[in-house]
């Protein structure tokens, strides 16, 4: 399993909200197997979220595609306000 964790400011939750659901089929058809979305306490204009896929090759294809289409173009992201931080993260196996 591997996570791409993605973090940046947005202008408004309902609006940055409204562009995440738009792109729901193609989280599903890259492998999105759970969602997680979070925003600090102190801070309504940052996003964390967290998307679950079977393997890093899959995360880092989803990464490339959010970089190049998603993100490229504030018609797209309508709620970006900054410039999103994004990496892939794999379990650490502690014995």
């Amino acid at each position: 399993m591997a996570t791409l964790h993605i973090e940046h400011p947005i202008s408004d939750l309902d609006v940055w909200l409204s562009a995440f659901n738009r792109f729901a089929d193609a989280r599903r058809g890259a492998g999105v197997t759970a969602q997680r979305i979070y925003q600090p306490v102190e801070d309504d204009k940052y996003i964390l979220l967290q998307l679950d896929f079977a393997s890093a090759e899959a995360a880092a294809a989803f990464k490339s595609f959010l970089e190049t289409v998603v993100w490229a173009s504030t018609e797209t992201a309508p709620g970006l306000a900054g410039t999103p931080h994004a990496r892939v993260l794999e379990p650490v196996i502690v014995a």
